[in-house]
């Protein structure tokens, strides 16, 4: 960490584990893929302060994350937690389909031609 309470964004995102590595970070940064308060950022080194505003995609979904603290070391996944605040929670994996009969739907292959059989097709 520096004197002027600044973090360089490739580091944080890899001390708070939304990236593997730093050079993942980078890349994600170098792709325009992160933005800080609504702009778009292209460089790594980018500083970051408490306060900030990050939104950026990761896997499926977009993240959006308020830097709480910077970090000085890439620790477990507990003290991660206490770097940021998710302002976009997760959303839960959908709910699974509605229970049906069994029988009831699209006929099983053997259905099907026991069926055609029938017709005489």
């Amino acid at each position: 960490m520096t004197e002027s309470g600044t973090l360089r964004l490739d580091k944080w995102l890899w001390f708070a584990r939304f990236c593997k590595s730093r050079t993942l970070a980078a890349k994600l940064c170098a792709a325009g893929r992160v933005r800080i308060e609504g702009e778009v950022i292209y460089k790594a080194h980018h500083l970051v302060r408490p306060g900030d505003v990050l939104t950026f995609p990761l896997g499926p979904h977009i993240r959006v994350i308020r830097v709480l603290q910077l970090g000085v070391r890439r620790g477990p996944a507990a003290e991660a937690r206490q770097l940021y605040e998710d302002l976009a929670p997760l959303k839960p994996a959908a709910s699974p389909p509605a229970p049906r009969e069994p029988g009831s739907g699209r006929p099983t292959k053997a259905e099907r031609r026991a069926h055609d059989r029938l017709k005489g097709e």
